[in-house]
């Protein structure tokens, strides 16, 4: 079996972490109970392309039991769990290429392994596997059926490859599931961005004015959670309805150029390009902290603010200090990528055990419907949706009420009015 990853010997402390999720992931684990017995993924070769944590190590499981050959590579550089990558390979013979710290050439030799693989079915988050697909059709596209997507950055990606009428195979768009952005992009990066922060630079949050820079879900989850802690908290939009939401939510809005003269924790989620760039860092005050918490390492203008500083130096072991040339220090965390996964362990299995339910059934379906489906980006079937609502439901004890026959007899009427 082919594999590279950091250490086989570290497989136990994998195993152990990975038993400990799944037992927050009831949805997951009665989903892979089904594919054991039902296997609809037999014969299938599946490549995914997501973060090496203990959550996706369950999803890795469910899938195998389900009859699928799988590989799977990091979506980023910093998010492995070394463990995890062990344990995948030595305990459960699940083939993994990733290895926390890679280089950029390590990263995409890893990609183009899982290309490899020759997959029927895509797993991305962040679309890097469909990109070089799409850069190279004649050598990777022959055997594929289609994907899924997992997060906002990779919709938009795929999305704008719809537009231009280039996508060459369906993608179904987990992340557009209401049970994946209203609960993972809300609760889970709301708790796990706060969680990196303090792991990284151990900071009192309480008292402290917090920037978040987007107020989309994971923005709305991250505000949140800092005012949860006692923060005050100041978003920076584009999006003069988002902006609206977060003022009525509370929060003080304005320009990222006067956000800076406040901020003493600036957190980047928009999804977009140069959101924290040079005039911003000459702004900030002394020992400001600046991180990441959006796919890419694009949003915080790293490689602007190295050609700036006087010097440089690390502080802790996601923390690199930048001395400006006013004598200012500025701290970014996990080099301006994911906070969140680089510096702590990504969100917590109790939320992804939703988002990883709808990647196992988006694939079961995704193998059942390929051949009636377009290439477009389509969202996940809204009977999946309501079905891991109700089974989670039920695993957290909680009842819902069920409508009456008159009450389903109105709701499918326009005869009565007022």
């Amino acid at each position: 079996m082919k594999h590279d990853i950091a250490d086989s010997r570290l497989a136990p402390k994998g195993l152990s972490r990975m038993e400990w999720a799944a037992t927050q992931m009831p949805v997951l684990g009665l989903i892979t109970r089904r594919f054991s017995k039902e296997k609809p993924l037999r014969g299938l070769k599946i490549s995914a392309c997501l973060h090496v944590t203990c959550e996706t190590a369950n999803l890795m499981l469910a899938l195998k039991a389900g009859g699928a050959d799988v590989v799977l590579v990091a979506s980023n550089p910093l998010s492995t769990q070394d463990d995890i990558a062990a344990t995948l390979v030595k305990d459960h013979g699940i083939s993994v290429f990733a290895i926390k710290g890679e280089n950029r050439k390590s990263y995409y030799s890893h990609i183009y392994a899982a290309l490899d693989h020759r997959p029927n079915i895509t797993m991305d988050d962040g679309a890097d596997l469909v990109s070089a697909i799409h850069k190279e059709p004649e050598k990777y596209l022959r055997n594929v059926l289609g994907g899924t997507e997992e997060t906002t950055t990779g919709v938009i990606r795929l999305r704008s490859l719809e537009a231009q009428g280039r996508l060459l195979f369906p993608i179904v768009a987990v992340n557009d599931a209401d049970t994946k952005h209203f609960f993972d992009n809300r609760y889970g990066t709301g708790q796990s961005t706060l969680d990196g922060i303090v792991r990284a630079t151990n900071v009192l949050i309480a008292g402290s004015t917090v920037v978040v820079c987007g107020y989309g879900w994971c923005g709305r989850g991250v505000a949140a959670r800092a005012s949860g802690m006692g923060a005050r908290v100041i978003v920076t939009e584009v999006d003069p309805l988002r902006a609206l939401e977060a003022v009525m939510d509370g929060y003080r809005v304005m320009p990222m150029r006067e956000a800076v003269k406040d901020g003493d924790i600036f957190i980047t989620v928009t999804g977009n390009t140069s959101v924290i760039r040079k005039e911003h860092f000459l702004g900030m005050k002394d020992r400001a902290i600046v991180c990441n918490s959006g796919h890419f390492d694009v949003e915080i203008d790293v490689a602007e603010l190295d050609k700036t500083a006087r010097k440089k130096r690390a502080m802790r072991e996601c923390v690199r200090e930048y001395v400006l040339p006013n004598g200012r220090r500025v701290y970014v965390l996990a080099e301006g990528r994911l906070v969140n996964l680089s510096a702590a362990e990504g969100h917590p299995a109790m939320v992804m055990d939703m988002s990883f339910a709808n990647q196992a059934l988006s694939a079961e379906w995704m193998n059942g419907h390929h051949r009636s489906l377009e290439k477009k980006v389509y969202r996940v079937p809204a009977d999946i949706d309501k079905e891991i609502a109700r089974i989670k439901l039920k695993s957290m004890g909680t009842q819902v009420d069920e409508l009456s026959a008159k009450q389903r007899e109105y709701l499918s009427a326009w005869e009565t009015g007022t």
